[in-house]
């Protein structure tokens, strides 16, 4: 999979792709990530990206140019004779609620292309000239859309064929199964400082241990994620 990610702070990703999963993906060449700084596609000599609003108003906000002769120059790049089409994400509060669900339809993608939001926003035309999928990781205010950018490609990048050893940890995770939570995991030691790994853990049993591991995910998930609150999302 190919991602690339638009960004005034590129500095903000030095070390994410270089540790754990996302590195052993880009080890095995299943992910193929690059960061582009917006700023090099201003024409002015000040690398301006962002102007008072039309209005008025508290804050700057993006502008169109810079944005979109970056978006324009990574397609050039990136996509390679004309055969893919690049699935370009808008990182904004105001966009669709990312789940499990969307990491799932994300990592059948062949190429995305993530931007990242700053200041007080994107100028409109950015979404009527592209037509994004717009994305939000949730009800709450970020400085930018790098951190959500992280989160975004960590969800996708371990969903991809091969990039964790077993799929079997892939397939039992948290809300695999719908809006089910995982159930409790145990190692070694048995026993610390009074605290015991359950009996039917130990007993060999796999029925019975399959059915405690379902009713713990359950009991978790009515504990922990009440129904109305899912009632309640858009």
């Amino acid at each position: 999979m190919k991602v690339d990610v638009l960004t005034l702070f590129p500095g903000m990703f030095g070390g994410v792709f270089a540790e754990s999963i996302l590195r052993i993906a880009r080890e095995k060449r299943l992910l193929d990530v690059r960061v582009w700084n917006i700023r090099d596609f201003t024409s002015d000599r000040h690398r301006t990206v962002d102007d008072k609003p039309y209005g008025g108003g508290p804050g700057m906000v993006m502008k169109v140019e810079p944005v979109l002769e970056c978006v324009s120059h990574v397609l050039a790049t990136r996509v390679e004779g004309g055969g893919e089409e690049a699935k370009i994400v808008l990182l904004t509060p105001q966009g669709r609620r990312f789940d499990q669900v969307m990491a799932r339809e994300l990592s059948e993608v062949p190429h995305l292309v993530l931007i990242c939001g700053h200041y007080e926003g994107f100028d409109e035309r950015i979404r009527l000239a592209l037509e994004p999928e717009e994305l939000s990781i949730g009800d709450y205010v970020l400085s930018g859309g790098e951190a959500a950018a992280t989160v975004v490609i960590d969800a996708v990048t371990r969903l991809i064929p091969g990039v964790l050893g077993s799929f079997e940890s892939v397939r039992e995770e948290s809300f695999s199964d719908g809006d089910q939570l995982e159930y409790p995991q145990y190692t070694r030691p048995a026993e610390f400082r009074g605290m015991e790994v359950p009996d039917v853990l130990r007993s060999g049993d796999h029925e019975k241990i399959r059915a405690w591991r379902e009713k713990m995910s359950r009991e978790r998930t009515q504990s922990r994620r009440p129904k109305e609150r899912f009632d309640e999302a858009p």
